[in-house]
């Protein structure tokens, strides 16, 4: 299959336009998540997106409608937990995650089990991606890119030393729980892509991948978005043409580019040190 064939596909076009903007975005949060310790964050959201979807597929509605205000209601569940509780990041994650499968298993059973449209979710289906989730992909994307564009300095701050922030003026508590409400806009965006039980994959390894080789912070956003991108672009076109299951090629492509990044630092990296 050429190049042409594969866009002309109507859901093809789909896919990448809301994958793309998806990916980049995931990207740029996993490098500040990664960095602050909350790698975990996307996977512990992503089983609160499980429960959404079952309730919303329980009550016959739309599950990002749905899914969309429980997923931010509980990051800040988790964010109030580590200010407030004196639990540590990893401990209210663990907590609301297992929360949020327990309730997505109950509504599950109780609903008649796991149907079709709910193992789309749980797997990812980018190809069956529609025209509305595509309008919805376009406007949160830009919406989310656009809070982090205007909030960088304060989010590299924070980031890297949160105290020093805190005293140099900048509200600290404010910008914790718009990251953590951007975070958890991407996470339920991000389960049409490579489904709830690979969205942490999408936020760590692209983030993971650009800290092999790069020079600084702004640097490593690129990277990881750079190859986010590709691994969008590449998963989409190899499951397509060997029909493979579209969230797990992309996923592995991850891999690959991460492996790829790792082996070019330790045979090349110390080499351009010197």
């Amino acid at each position: 299959m050429d190049l042409i064939e594969f866009l002309s596909y109507g859901f093809i076009q789909r896919a990448l336009i809301a994958g793309s903007l998806i990916s980049v975005l995931c990207a740029v949060l996993g490098v500040v998540l990664v960095l602050r310790r909350l790698s975990m964050i996307g996977d512990g959201l992503s089983h609160v997106t499980f429960g959404g979807v079952a309730l919303a597929m329980a009550l016959n509605f739309y599950p990002l409608a749905v899914s969309l205000p429980i997923v931010v209601l509980s990051s800040f569940g988790i964010l109030k937990m580590m200010e407030k509780a004196r639990v540590f990041g990893d401990a209210a994650i663990a907590v609301v995650s297992s929360i949020g499968i327990a309730i997505g298993i109950l509504l599950a059973s109780i609903s008649g089990g796991f149907n079709v449209d709910l193992f789309s979710y749980l797997f990812g289906n980018i190809l069956s991606i529609s025209t509305l989730e595509i309008a919805a992909a376009v406007v949160i994307s830009l919406m989310v890119l656009a809070a982090i564009y205007f909030y960088f300095d304060e989010i590299f701050s924070i980031t890297f030393d949160e105290e020093f922030a805190r005293a140099s003026g900048i509200p600290v508590d404010r910008i914790n729980a718009v990251m953590m409400m951007l975070t958890a806009v991407t996470v339920v965006l991000t389960m049409k892509v490579v489904g709830i039980m690979l969205t942490s994959a999408l936020l760590v390894i692209p983030a993971v991948t650009a800290f092999q080789n790069a020079r600084g912070f702004r640097n490593a956003i690129i990277i990881a978005s750079i190859s986010s991108l590709l691994s969008l672009v590449a998963g989409v076109f190899i499951s397509f043409a060997l029909n493979l299951p579209a969230g797990a090629t992309i996923v592995m492509v991850n891999v690959f580019l991460f492996c790829g990044a790792f082996l070019f630092r330790h045979f090349f990296g110390s080499h351009a040190a010197e």
